[in-house]
């Protein structure tokens, strides 16, 4: 298997989809906390990673770590599809005689990182809302013991209901998006999309590169290597290349995800757009803002990019084409 090459472009996107829902089935909890903490702005709900995760649980329940999920694997699978293949084709499109220089590699990765923004831009719009739900309910003021045991109007017998606030619904990416295609159209769902091209262009222009070279060392170089790459080799360079890449491109992430949250807590600034919201975070936050929710999502990535990587190259789409021919 470790031998198989990946050829037609059917079975790398079948690839590139079951690769993008394994790893985001592992690793959702995690982008659940870096989203929460990167929108931290005054009132420290979280103290970290784990905070966040065990608050969660504590409050919303184990599924609670993961709101937003349904969303992120609907369109997981065209977004990894799009950018695992859109990189493999701009490679065999840019290499001569079986040789791709890092140039090319780079030029590869960007064009696979723009492609992607069609999918990723509406995607994470939708996640972000559902991740951070849970994070403005806790920010709410909740009566002390004091408060509700204090004296004051007796309540009403005939519509006690209407005497206690019920919490705010849940919202769901349907309503989301209706709400915002009824108020915004289509360019509501595309809110945030320069900052998202912004974020991830330059992480693919790091990390396919990188990961090549990861996943050809150790081995003679000829033809097509890294479609020959051992299953471990490809998971290990995958979460390398991943980890390092995340953390490299953490400031625009957390520029897209400010830009890209609806609701604000107390006091939580918005903004106008990227300049106006990095100007905003660098004057009231500091520069170490920007690099809020760096561990979580290294942790992320890493994991994510390799299980997607490994389960690229085991070949599954070719086994599914030829079962299907």
């Amino acid at each position: 298997m470790a031998e198989k090459k990946v050829s037609s472009l059917p079975a790398k996107l079948i690839n590139g989809g079951v690769a993008g829902l394994v790893g985001v089935t592992c690793v959702f909890p995690i982008d659940l906390a870096k989203t929460r903490l990167q929108n931290q702005q005054g009132i420290q709900v979280y103290k970290g990673m784990l905070d966040c995760l065990a608050k969660t649980v504590r409050s919303e329940g184990y599924f609670g770590c993961y709101r937003g999920a349904a969303v992120n694997l609907t369109l997981v699978t065209p977004e990894k599809a799009i950018k695992l293949a859109a990189n493999d084709v701009f490679r065999q499109k840019l290499s001569k005689d079986g040789h791709l220089p890092l140039w090319g590699e780079i030029l590869a990765g960007c064009g696979a990182g723009t492609c992607q923004v069609v999918v990723t831009t509406p995607m994470e719009m939708l996640k972000i809302q559902l991740q951070d739900a849970g994070r403005l309910a806790a920010q709410r003021p909740v009566p002390t013991p004091a408060q509700a045991a204090a004296p004051g109007p007796a309540p009403s017998l005939v519509a006690p209901a209407a005497a206690q606030p019920s919490p705010p619904p849940r919202p769901s990416a349907t309503g989301i998006t209706v709400k915002l295609l009824k108020t915004r159209g289509l360019a509501g769902l595309y809110r945030g999309a320069g900052a998202t091209l912004m974020r991830d262009v330059p992480f693919s222009m790091i990390y396919f590169p990188l990961f090549a070279n990861l996943n050809t060392l150790g081995r003679e170089s000829q033809g097509d290597v890294q479609s020959r790459a051992p299953f471990m080799q490809s998971f290990m360079a995958g979460c390398t290349a991943g980890s390092v890449a995340a953390v490299a491109v953490t400031p625009l992430d957390v520029i897209k995800t400010r830009l890209q949250t609806l609701q604000k807590g107390e006091g939580e600034d918005t903004y106008r757009g990227i300049i106006d919201c990095t100007r905003r975070i660098m004057s009231r936050e500091g520069p170490s803002a920007f690099l809020k929710g760096a561990t979580c999502r290294a942790l992320v990535i890493a994991p994510l990019f390799g299980i997607a990587q490994g389960v690229y190259f085991l070949g599954v789409g070719e086994t599914v084409l030829g079962l299907l021919g």
